[in-house]
């Protein structure tokens, strides 16, 4: 028997209210089936055209896949289901590097960031706000060679205040400190060997870092997000907000 991936009755019952409803057009084939079909795909990193007849057409299940994205259908899923979560504490702040298949080479990513060469390979870079049970509250997408401070208040501004901030030493800026301050939030950030002023780090608080590593890490068991085959930014963008919130706030 094949292994094949399906939403559980608990994963459905919370994400199925979320879904568009009164539609144009002919009536949705089964929503269940569909998204359980493109979640199987980003799971096991096939091609889409090899999507398991179990599911339905795989004309059907790519369709709805950047259809939605393009509607930013899968975005809007996951800022309500986390919207829905208690307000966090305490926050975690970092990012990771993801290499581009050549297939995702020449896309455009129409209004969100392109792929940046290296000598490593095209990357992605994926910049993620986590809560302290690891899940996903805020994520952005940029080019590999963009600095990780870039996105740290864009991603910050666009949530609820929180009482602490967990980031390593790339975080370590006057700007964000002084922004930080500002709200009466505590950073715990490690200062860089080349600054003046020594600030003093909650070493315990700090060790719970390892949250959104270990979040990162199972992020990437999705092959297509531990490698971006994706031609548009919007499409992998999609991917991350879907699988996040599947897997971390309806588990």
């Amino acid at each position: 028997m094949r292994d094949l991936f399906w939403l559980s009755d608990e994963a459905w019952a919370v994400l199925e209210p979320h879904l568009p409803k009164n539609q144009p057009g002919k009536p949705r084939v089964d929503d269940r089936r569909v998204i359980s079909g493109i979640l199987h795909i980003l799971k096991t990193g096939g091609r889409w055209r090899d999507v398991p007849p179990e599911y339905g057409p795989a004309k059907t299940i790519y369709n709805r896949y950047t259809r939605w994205a393009r509607r930013g259908v899968w975005q809007r899923i996951f800022g309500k289901v986390a919207a829905a979560g208690a307000v966090p504490h305490e926050l975690c702040l970092d990012s990771t590097h993801v290499k581009a298949h050549r297939s995702a080479s020449g896309g455009k990513g129409g209004s969100l960031p392109k792929r940046s060469a290296s000598r490593g390979g095209r990357t992605t870079k994926i910049h993620c706000l986590a809560d302290a049970c690891g899940r996903i509250v805020a994520l952005a997408l940029t080019p590999g060679n963009i600095a990780d401070i870039t996105m740290a208040l864009p991603l910050l501004e666009a949530m609820r205040p929180t009482e602490r901030l967990i980031a390593d030493k790339a975080y370590d800026a006057d700007r964000l400190r002084n922004w930080l301050s500002d709200r009466q939030i505590e950073p715990v950030i490690p200062g860089r060997a080349a600054r003046d002023i020594v600030y003093p780090l909650n070493r315990r608080a700090y060790r719970r870092r390892n949250v959104i590593e270990r979040m990162f890490g199972k992020l990437k068991n999705w092959k297509r997000i531990a490698t971006r085959y994706d031609r548009l930014a919007i499409n992998y963008l999609a991917a991350i907000a879907l699988i996040a919130t599947v897997t971390q706030w309806l588990g």
